[in-house]
């Protein structure tokens, strides 16, 4: 049975941009982004408030288009505007199910979408509406999962939900490992010393130095996002030490 209240006040989620495409292919699937809205509006009815990170891998990937040829910071700014793309589709998805939202990137684009301003935000998220963070942190060289732990930090959330294509952290790919084993609960350090894929490592030690624990699940099991909301154990949890069992 669910809980009565959330465990969380307040929580961002992250998403990949892949998640937004169908497996193994690019763009944007329009029944991926109904499906993605109507978990985060699951878990949002449940009372909390509720914030959102998302990639722009299905469109642009920096990195690659930097090893390509195209100059690092162009290819992260192009990736900057995928994100922008992918976070106005679910907000469309997401209001299409009669939920508030609003759209804040860390670049000037006043036709689409408010600029990032932290008070504004957290007004936006008081008045529990959905607020989707776009474009990064606007800033060349920084994953969308800095962006996630920053915006997480400044809007004072309680935890970062970290959606993947798999049910957790593992120490090895399990796509390709079949001897793959899970974590249940790992330390911010266990994940920095041991080159763990659960988010860069700049975002990792931005979510040490500030205590704030991330849960990293598998996306694609309906009803994970409430779960994890309600603080039913799903997924890997990664936090301090006392926490890590």
């Amino acid at each position: 049975m669910p809980k009565e209240t959330p465990a969380y006040k307040r929580v961002l989620l992250k998403l990949s941009g892949e998640g937004l495409a169908k497996t193994g292919s690019f763009g944007i699937d329009p029944e991926e982004v109904t499906y993605i809205a109507e978990e985060a509006a699951s878990a949002w009815r449940l009372g909390v408030e509720l914030a959102v990170v998302i990639g722009g891998g299905n469109i642009v990937r920096g990195s690659q288009m930097s090893a390509n040829g195209i100059s690092r910071a162009t290819a992260d700014y192009m990736g900057m505007m995928a994100t922008v793309i992918n976070a106005m589709a679910l907000q469309d998805a997401i209001e299409n199910l009669g939920i508030q939202t609003r759209l804040l990137s860390a670049i000037n684009m006043q036709e689409v979408a408010e600029p990032f301003i932290r008070r504004r935000a957290l007004r936006h998220l008081e008045k529990k509406r959905i607020v989707i963070f776009a474009a990064g942190t606007g800033n060349p060289f920084f994953t969308t999962d800095t962006a996630a732990a920053l915006r997480a930090m400044e809007i004072s959330a309680d935890v970062i939900l970290k959606a993947t294509k798999v049910d957790g952290v593992y120490n090895a790919d399990p796509m390709k490992d079949p001897k793959a084993v899970k974590y249940d609960r790992l330390t911010y350090l266990d994940v920095l010393n041991n080159r763990l894929n659960v988010m860069d490592s700049t975002a990792i030690s931005l979510c040490m130095d500030n205590k704030l624990p991330i849960i990293v699940f598998n996306l694609k099991v309906k009803g994970n996002v409430a779960r994890a909301v309600n603080g039913e154990t799903i997924g890997t949890t990664v936090g301090e030490e006392k926490d890590a069992g």
